[in-house]
């Protein structure tokens, strides 16, 4: 048997209206949030609502030799989980229940498609809460988190996912089941293949279940500093001094003048300064008052203009700003928005090597950051759907020149489409080949969310 309407007679057969061949239903699935979309459409989308739908997608397309891309609510960023010709997209946006909480045990055992904001809404309830804050955290999925590794603005402090996933449900290619990681603090038993899982982009299989690592709710204050410097190289060694000063900020967002004035404008704010750069940063806990006055003070001798709030709400109203920065990008045109990290003390030297890209190949990167962890996301704005070669000539330079300062091509969002071609670079052609044959281990076949990542 062919992949084709063969396979998709067979899907329908054993999961009925799960099957969704709509015109609408295909489209949507050809793209995420990164502005890249998949050649063609796919054969179907299967809205799996249990592990066994899972299961009989995944068998069915091993026995036909068709490919299936996983998805979760489409928030990504590098193109990793959209669906294109010939393939079967795999949707676990339906399989969003909150299967245990465990307070005594500082756990939570949760389906993948559960949405962030709306686990922490329940979690709240038992005084806990899960750390991974992406900015997409009221749209983004658990499931598409673990998939990408993400982070978010409270990384620096609180970690990642990778932190905070003490193990994972995976359905093979072949519609095996694993149970992997523990449920204990501790465990070192046999390798971890949990951790080889968070951040494989559906290459190695779908994550159908995730235990995940808990908190309890941070008591005290929050604080927020705002601080404005001249320009953004200036706010970066402001953030490079807060970093050095060994005072830990919950959250420390730097944004440059462009994506400032942009965000500004979507808010219908007043315009900012221009040139000006802003950094933003909360202080948390029982200590949160007084860390805030010395990264105030630390900031002020940095040249910052300096105000602090103890109030939560204008908090939070001053982080909508940096949130907002994804849509405000959205209205200047289609958006590449890339992903790369740094060490926090190279932060000013990057941006140096951003204004140097802008100057060499004539492109305006409006860049926001993560400052308290070194990961920076340049915006590169153009007109149509396609990326244009003078745009990805400008991004090869930016990703080599973080490479040359001790950095990485993705700190959160993932190789996806996007950055499979630089991949090898950073890593190496043994450690590259090393880990396509670890991917092959996983799936010999080669079906699961094939040309993302690995793919030459």
């Amino acid at each position: 048997m062919t992949p084709g309407s063969d396979v998709v007679a067979l899907l329908r057969a054993a999961l009925g209206d799960r099957i969704d061949t709509t015109a609408a239903a295909l489209d949507a699935a050809r793209a995420d949030k990164s502005g890249h979309a998949a050649s063609g459409t796919p054969l179907a989308v299967v809205n799996a609502a249990a592990i066994e739908d899972v299961q009989t997608t995944l068998r069915t397309a091993s026995a036909t030799g068709t490919p299936v891309v996983t998805r979760g609510a489409g928030t990504g960023l590098a193109g990793g989980a959209n669906a294109g010709a010939g393939e079967i997209a795999l949707s676990l946006r339906a399989m969003d229940r909150i299967l245990e909480v465990r307070p005594d045990d500082l756990l939570a055992v949760v389906e993948p498609g559960i949405l962030n904001a709306d686990l922490n809404a329940v979690l709240a309830e038992h005084g806990l809460w899960w750390a991974p804050d992406p900015a997409s955290r009221a749209i983004s999925t658990v499931g598409g988190n673990i998939a990408t590794g993400a982070g978010g603005l409270l990384c620096a402090k609180y970690g990642v996912v990778r932190d905070a996933v003490l193990g994972v449900d995976l359905v093979l290619a072949d519609g095996r089941l694993l149970r992997l990681g523990h449920r204990t603090v501790k465990g070192v038993t046999g390798l971890d293949l949990t951790s080889l899982v968070i951040g494989s982009e559906g290459t190695l299989g779908v994550v159908v279940g995730a235990t995940l690592k808990l908190r309890r709710l941070v008591p005290g204050d929050v604080c927020t500093i705002a601080a404005t410097f001249a320009d953004v190289r200036s706010a970066a060694e402001g953030s490079a001094a807060v970093t050095a000063s060994g005072v830990q900020p919950a959250i420390m967002e730097l944004m440059d003048a462009a994506s400032l004035a942009a965000v500004h404008a979507l808010l219908e704010l007043d315009p900012p300064t221009p040139g000006a750069a802003q950094l933003t940063i909360q202080t948390d806990g029982p200590a949160a008052a007084a860390e805030a006055d010395a990264i105030a003070a630390v900031l002020t001798d940095a040249g910052g203009a300096v105000s602090v709030s103890h109030d939560r709400d204008e908090g939070e109203r001053l982080l909508v700003i940096r949130r907002s920065m994804h849509p405000a990008m959205e209205t200047l045109g289609t958006t590449l928005i890339e992903d790369v990290s740094v060490p926090r003390s190279a932060l000013p030297a990057m941006f140096d090597e951003i204004a140097r890209v802008e100057r060499v190949h004539g492109v305006a990167i409006p860049t926001v950051a993560h400052a308290g962890d070194g990961n920076l996301h340049p915006n590169f704005i153009f007109a149509g759907s396609e990326v244009p070669p003078e745009i990805w000539d400008a991004a090869d330079d930016l990703f080599r020149a973080a490479i040359r300062l001790g950095g990485t091509l993705t700190g959160e969002h993932g190789i996806g489409v996007l950055k499979r071609r630089w991949l090898a670079d950073e890593l190496g052609q043994d450690q590259w080949e090393l880990q396509r044959q670890i991917a092959r281990v996983f799936d010999p076949h080669g079906i699961l969310n094939p040309g993302k990542v690995f793919t030459p």
